[in-house]
């Protein structure tokens, strides 16, 4: 089965030792530098440059539909001999949010309101960033259920940064 792996900056090089991860997909603002696991093969790193936020603010990079796209079309290409590696700051909202996007991406049977719970199931600090999942949900065709779904399961628990965690590509 494959499956997603989330989490914090603080966590990825354990997160990436442990699951053996090869391709990796980074949510950082440009402030932000990352150092590449070893495991992961330099050419299956996505670096998506973005700040964590709802809604444009000036001075910050707000997430766009062209991150989205990209996003989808790396998730797409992920070879599935060993999980993906999503991460971003924290572990809550930017890589949450991602794992929920590439998994609706590449299996569109799973029911969005199902996948949600399976998320806040597997990690209850995740509060997917809500700007991310409107654009999804519209270049998905999705037709506001995977926005519906997110605001559904509400805000995570509070944490310094989430706990590393497996999301499934099939429902549970």
């Amino acid at each position: 089965m494959s499956s997603l792996v989330v989490c914090s900056l603080f966590h990825l090089e354990e997160t990436a030792r442990l699951h053996g991860a090869r391709e990796m997909v980074t949510l950082l603002s440009d402030a932000n530098q990352v150092e590449r696991p070893p495991s992961v093969d330099p050419a299956r790193h996505l670096l998506l440059s973005m700040n964590d936020i709802a809604a444009r603010r000036e001075g910050m990079q707000s997430p766009e539909d062209g991150h989205i796209r990209d996003l989808i079309a790396f998730a797409r290409d992920w070879q599935r001999s060993a999980p993906l590696l999503i991460h971003c700051w924290m572990g809550i909202s930017r890589s949450t949010a991602a794992a929920y996007i590439v998994a609706s991406a590449l299996n569109p049977a799973l029911e969005e309101e199902a996948l949600a719970d399976e998320l806040r199931r597997r990690s209850p600090t995740a509060t997917p960033n809500p700007r991310m999942i409107a654009l999804a949900d519209g270049l998905l065709d999705r037709r506001g259920r995977m926005i519906a779904a997110i605001k559904r399961i509400g805000r995570g628990a509070e944490a310094s940064h989430g706990t590393p965690f497996l999301l499934p590509l099939e429902a549970a």
